[in-house]
């Protein structure tokens, strides 16, 4: 007796077609969902590999340009603190001047050098501001390094936290209580502009 084996190949294609058609929706429908041209390695294996190292480097390059936005803004806070010990530099060398005036009375020079100990009590209080708990001022310089390419290669941006304790320190002693007082402020709180003007400068630079 012979056997006989019934195939329905047309059967057979139908089915393996529609599998086929079934992954082939699936994909598509992960792609539009997603927004992703690859959703997983069986996508495009290469291509995923090429997109992981891409990924991280952008990730990279944004995380130092959140890094140096935060640098500019702790220069912009500093520069403030400076443009506001310019005026008080400024109101302290017109009183100094003021009390160059030989019609002045002693009781007027002491209300001046009044005024003159406030501001310079405002000064010396600035060398202790600070940016998210960062001294915005002191002696040395502040490196802030970022990641700039995916092969390793760094590059550092320096900050510098200005000094502007040692111009406090010039005029820590001046009194212009008196003519000879008041003479030699004039020429120390003038030199200190000077220097607060170079701070500034190297700020604007940076």
């Amino acid at each position: 007796m012979s056997l006989v084996i019934n195939t329905n190949s047309a059967a057979t294609s139908a089915a393996y077609n529609l599998n086929n058609t079934g992954v082939n929706l699936q994909r598509s429908l992960n792609r539009l969902s997603s927004g992703y041209r690859i959703n997983s390695s069986f996508d495009d294996a290469g291509g995923l590999a090429v997109s992981m190292k891409m990924s991280a480097s952008i990730r990279r390059t944004d995380a130092a340009s959140a890094n140096v936005g935060n640098s500019i803004s702790f220069l912009q806070t500093q520069d403030g603190v400076m443009k506001t010990a310019d005026k008080i530099l400024s109101r302290m060398s017109e009183l100094s001047t003021l009390s160059l005036d030989v019609t002045k009375t002693t009781n007027d020079l002491s209300l001046y050098h009044k005024e003159f100990d406030v501001l310079r009590s405002q000064l010396t209080a600035m060398e202790s501001e600070v940016f998210n708990g960062i001294s915005l001022f002191g002696a040395g310089e502040g490196a802030l390094t970022v990641l700039t390419s995916q092969d390793g290669t760094t590059q550092s941006v320096d900050i510098s936290q200005s000094d502007i304790n040692t111009i406090n320190t010039t005029f820590s002693a001046s009194d212009i209580s008196s003519y000879t007082g008041a003479k030699a402020a004039v020429t120390t709180i003038t030199a200190a502009i000077e220097s607060l003007a170079s701070l500034r400068a190297q700020n604007g630079a940076e």
